[in-house]
């Protein structure tokens, strides 16, 4: 009996389609298989490669929007800095100038508490110089009135007798009597 395969077509008509197949050595192949494998490739790759192509340019996009978008804030951060900056500028001249005017006043208080220091001083000096100038003529005073004193008494030692002192003595009573007479 016959196969199924002989009677639904005969066996030289199964050797011709044996021949017809996918040849993968890619150094024999004809154009049929060329044509073949195109084809195949052109309509299932074709919309792979339209999704391929689709979500690459959706990630440019992205990458572009997410750049740009950094872009502007680090255009605004640096806006912030250079207000920032300019503030800051502004801050130190101003704290600059306030030392240099602070200096300055410091400098002229220090000048003028050295002139008053200096003027105290001077005052002091002066003082302790018409003190002591003082305190040195007394002291010669008193020691020129008691060398006078020595001297005078000394000399009346010398001079003085017996007769001399009585007569000094009576005078003297004399000279209060009459001051008592005259206070009464």
């Amino acid at each position: 009996m016959r196969s199924v395969s002989e009677i639904a077509a005969p066996l030289s008509d199964w050797i011709l389609a044996a021949s017809v197949g996918l040849n993968t050595n890619i150094l024999e192949v004809n154009l049929i298989n060329l044509i073949l494998v195109l084809g195949i490739l052109f309509y299932y790759g074709k919309g792979v490669l339209i999704n391929l192509l689709d979500n690459r340019r959706r990630t440019i996009l992205n990458t572009i929007q997410d750049a740009e978008e950094r872009n502007e804030e680090a255009t605004k951060k640096l806006q912030r800095a250079r207000i920032r900056l300019q503030q800051a500028k502004v801050k130190a001249d101003d704290i600059r100038i306030n030392g240099l005017t602070q200096m300055d006043r410091e400098q002229r208080d220090l000048v003028d508490a050295a002139d008053k220091d200096l003027k105290q001083l001077e005052d002091s000096k002066n003082y302790a110089i018409r003190f002591e100038k003082q305190r040195a003529i007394e002291q010669v005073r008193q020691q020129v009135s008691r060398l006078a004193s020595e001297r005078a008494l000394e000399t009346l030692n010398n001079r003085l007798d017996n007769q001399l002192h009585l007569r000094m003595i009576d005078y003297n009573i004399g000279l209060f009597r009459a001051i008592k007479k005259k206070l009464d």
